[in-house]
């Protein structure tokens, strides 16, 4: 049986017979952070089409957050199948893999015309981007130029953010002014996914243990020993911050719609790249902070961006809401990239996908259980009544994560360690 290869102390890649593989070209990391970007674009389309297919099909609010769920759940089946096959298959096949599922599926949404087309394209969807997601968040870290170590993480982080936003926008703008909306997103998504397939199969592979055997199993979520506490401290803040996503990337442009008093298509998809676009700078900003003290920030941030969206929905203002989507964003961008450079130095290099899944299994949980519920909840008591409870309750649990960071903070200095 053939040994896995190994990585030497300065990066290179090194096979069992003794020679020295050549270092993947920096440009692979661009084509990963592409990869990474358009996924998360595409996975936010559908949220600026859902008003359009509410319309259409008579859908209900409660329908609609069981579509956004069921792609949350396909990723974490992928997450579950197939988060650890990157370390032992290597990056770049699973990634072309995630890449064709990822074309199917942007296949079945244009041709959908009706809800039975339209569950399984989020299905597909679901499952291309739960097989990517591992690979993609270790590969990243692996091929971070070495003159910017912490670049991995932060692309990590700051790609979903980016990817959102342009999908919300771009989708509603299409929407708003261009002919058969439906179809022609979905289209132009196949040709950015062709392209940067081409790209994936010209790289180089930077997986330490690339070349074992696929193992396709479902596993457990594990995390070393050491590490647990830490790892459930910081991972409450990825639960707060992506509870906020699944709610704004599911009823957010309803709710903004509904605020604004407006039948502008791109007013709601406008919504989700203003939260995605705060969260993008505020991680650009902080880039070269702390760890810790970027989670801490970003949780001040989020309290303070949820307490202002319920003063909007009390009031009724629109640029009250406007401000809050953008103080949020701002709290959720800086939040996440501090929780996941803090996760990513816990994990081992044999490690790094299966450890990645384990953040984003936390992460698309927070994402589509509270976003269901309020989704039934919305049929029962209405979008407003709602979104208050949904806000005060995300607001408990971005304090408790605001505590228990803090004390992981103020224990971390009194160890003298760094996170």
């Amino acid at each position: 049986m053939r040994e896995p290869n190994e990585t030497t102390t300065t990066g290179e890649v090194r096979h069992p017979e003794g020679r020295a593989a050549a270092r993947p070209r920096p440009s692979g990391f661009w084509v990963v952070g592409s990869v990474l970007v358009l996924l998360m674009l595409s996975s936010s389309v559908p949220s600026a089409l859902y008003v359009l297919y509410q319309q259409r099909w008579g859908l209900s609010s409660g329908v609609v957050t069981v579509v956004f769920a069921v792609y949350a759940v396909t990723v974490l089946a992928g997450l579950l199948l197939f988060g650890s096959l990157s370390d032992t298959l290597g990056r770049r096949p699973v990634l072309g893999a995630g890449l064709v599922l990822a074309i199917v599926s942007m296949g079945l949404f244009a041709g959908a015309d009706g809800l039975g087309l339209l569950l399984a394209a989020r299905a597909v969807q679901g499952l291309a981007v739960g097989l990517a997601t591992g690979a993609m968040g270790a590969a990243l870290l692996e091929l971070s130029p070495r003159s910017r170590p912490a670049l991995g993480a932060q692309v990590n982080s700051a790609g979903p953010t980016v990817g959102i936003g342009l999908g919300g926008l771009g989708a509603g703008l299409l929407v708003q002014y261009a002919p058969a909306p439906t179809v022609l997103s979905y289209l132009l998504l196949v040709v950015a996914f062709a392209v940067t397939l081409v790209g994936v199969v010209r790289m180089g592979e930077s997986a330490p243990g690339a070349g074992g055997r696929p193992r396709v199993a479902p596993h457990r979520i594990r995390v070393p020993a050491a590490v647990r506490r830490r790892f459930a401290v910081l991972v409450l803040t990825v639960v707060a911050v992506w509870t906020v996503g699944g709610f704004y990337l599911s009823l957010g442009p309803h709710l903004a719609l509904s605020l604004l008093h407006s039948t502008n298509y791109l007013a709601g998809g406008a919504t989700v790249a203003l939260l995605a676009g705060s969260a993008t700078c505020a991680q650009l900003l902080l880039g070269r902070t702390e760890p810790l003290r970027t989670a801490v920030l970003g949780l001040l941030g989020l309290l303070a961006g949820l307490a202002l969206v319920l003063l909007a929905l009390g009031t009724g203002s629109a640029p009250v809401f406007l401000v809050a989507t953008a103080v949020l964003g701002s709290g959720w961008g800086a939040a996440f990239l501090g929780s996941f450079r803090a996760i990513s130095s816990l994990a081992e290099p044999e490690h790094r996908g299966e450890l990645t899944a384990a953040v984003y299994v936390f992460a698309y949980l927070a994402m589509s259980v509270p976003a269901v519920l309020a989704g039934l909840l919305t049929n029962i008591h209405g979008l407003q009544r709602t979104s208050v409870g949904f806000m005060a309750a995300v607001a408990a649990v971005c304090a408790l994560a605001l505590f228990t960071t803090l004390r992981l903070a103020a224990r971390t200095r009194a160890e003298g360690s760094t996170l």
